[in-house]
Parts: C-alpha cells; sequence; structure tokens
C-alpha cells in the first residue's frame, strides 16, 4: 500500500502536466466551427459564406490578428449582429479555434 500512494502520485502530476501542455488541436477547432459557425460562415480556404453579412474565416486574419479574439472567446464573444448567437469558449477549445482560424490563413 506504501507503493500505491507514490505512484498514484506520480501519474496524477504525469497526467495534469500532460493536459496543460496539450498543443492546441486545429481539428477540434475546426469541429467546434463546423458546429457553430458554418451555417452561416464560410469555414474552409474556398466557398463563399452562406450569409452575406458573415465574412468567411478565411479573410479574418486580413481585418485583425485572429489572436486578438482569445479573449472575446473566453468570455463571450458577441456581436451587434441580432442573428449571431453568443459563444464563451473554455481556454483549450479558444486554443483549439485559433489554431484553425490560423490554418486558414496559409
Amino acid at each position: 500500500m506504501s507503493v500505491a500512494a507514490p505512484v498514484a502520485i506520480a501519474l496524477s502530476v504525469l497526467i495534469n502536466a500532460t493536459l496543460c501542455s496539450a498543443e492546441p488541436n486545429v481539428a477540434a477547432g475546426k469541429a467546434f466551427a463546423q458546429a457553430n459557425c458554418s451555417h452561416c460562415h464560410s469555414i474552409d480556404k474556398f466557398t463563399p459564406s452562406s450569409l452575406a453579412i458573415a465574412p468567411p474565416f478565411r479573410t479574418l486574419h486580413l481585418q485583425y490578428p485572429v489572436e486578438s479574439l482569445e479573449e472575446a472567446l473566453g468570455e463571450g464573444l458577441s456581436t451587434g449582429h441580432p442573428s449571431m448567437p453568443e459563444f464563451r469558449l473554455d481556454p483549450g477549445q479558444v486554443g483549439d479555434f485559433i489554431s484553425f482560424l490560423k490554418s486558414l490563413e496559409q
């Protein structure tokens, strides 16, 4: 029993370190965009947005650095457009979503 406690503690530290240092996941960001944004915005490099006033995500970096959205996404992104829902993402989702947006810049 005395050996199990240090092993459990070591595993806990390793798991927490791995979760905290996880790299943003572009695929997870794209999945979020597909589920929540693609009804209005184009989320790829080619197609137009289905809602004319919704900018294609591939052009957002031309207007401002997409990293500037981090705080707004974490605190609750809302716009003056009445049909756009408010989104509040957890820190991991923010990183994933920003990584996805940056992938469209290339």
